[in-house]
């Protein structure tokens, strides 16, 4: 076996070795829809674990109002996702966070150039471009770390599922792994298919965190 090199012990700014990026829609104080990128989410049977920094609008919306969609992302929304990336919903923001380029906007589909379409579980926003999405509620909320991390675990049951049919098997139980290429965030980059797919706004200085909701 041929070497590779030896390992050094280091420590990296983050620890993102390849997630999913998902838009989540959450329901807003004022009964509107709020729409956050986030790239820590994973899967087992009919729940979703989403990690999500606890000052994000995100995280606020869910504390009170559980419902909340998951817009799984393709590579043909790039641009779109990348354009609300530095977008916040909440007019309150911490001084990091505006350091690092971030700024309130309250239509995040409009900012996007993304479509509305109304969920038929949830009553939020769906984002009409998403090739599959997952509504349900939030069921439990764990702190990660310390009070100092600003980080938590959101536990959602999902309880509906729709998919685009050309990326559904015949029987429709099943989707398509061949298919459905999802995109892919890599410590602060934009993958699609293994390859980069996208120059992202949260990569210009390796100083930005990779997604984590506004």
């Amino acid at each position: 076996m041929r070497s590779m090199g030896m390992k050094r012990t280091v420590e990296p700014k983050v620890l993102y070795f390849g997630t999913p990026v998902v838009l989540v829609s959450t329901r807003n104080p004022d009964g509107s829809t709020n729409l956050a990128p986030m790239s820590s989410a994973w899967w087992l049977g009919y729940y979703a674990m989403l990690g999500m920094g606890t000052s994000s609008q995100t995280v606020k919306n869910l504390v009170d109002r559980p419902e909340v969609v998951l817009n799984l992302v393709d590579p043909a929304m790039v641009a779109a996702l990348d354009r609300i990336a530095l977008l916040t919903g909440s007019e309150e923001m911490s001084d990091s966070k505006r350091a690092r380029g971030y700024r309130f906007e309250p239509d995040k589909f409009a900012a996007a150039g993304l479509t509305r379409t109304a969920g038929a579980v949830t009553g939020l926003d769906m984002v009409e471009e998403s090739p599959i999405t997952l509504e349900g509620r939030i069921e439990a909320i764990h702190p990660i770390g310390g009070p100092s991390e600003h980080l938590c675990a959101l536990s959602m049951k999902v309880e509906q599922v729709q998919v685009r049919d050309d990326l559904l098997m015949s029987n429709d139980r099943y989707i398509d792994p061949l298919r459905w290429d999802p995109l892919i965030m890599k410590f602060t980059e934009y993958f699609a298919g293994g390859a980069p797919a996208y120059e992202s706004s949260l990569a210009r200085g390796w100083q930005m965190p990779p997604l984590n909701v506004g």
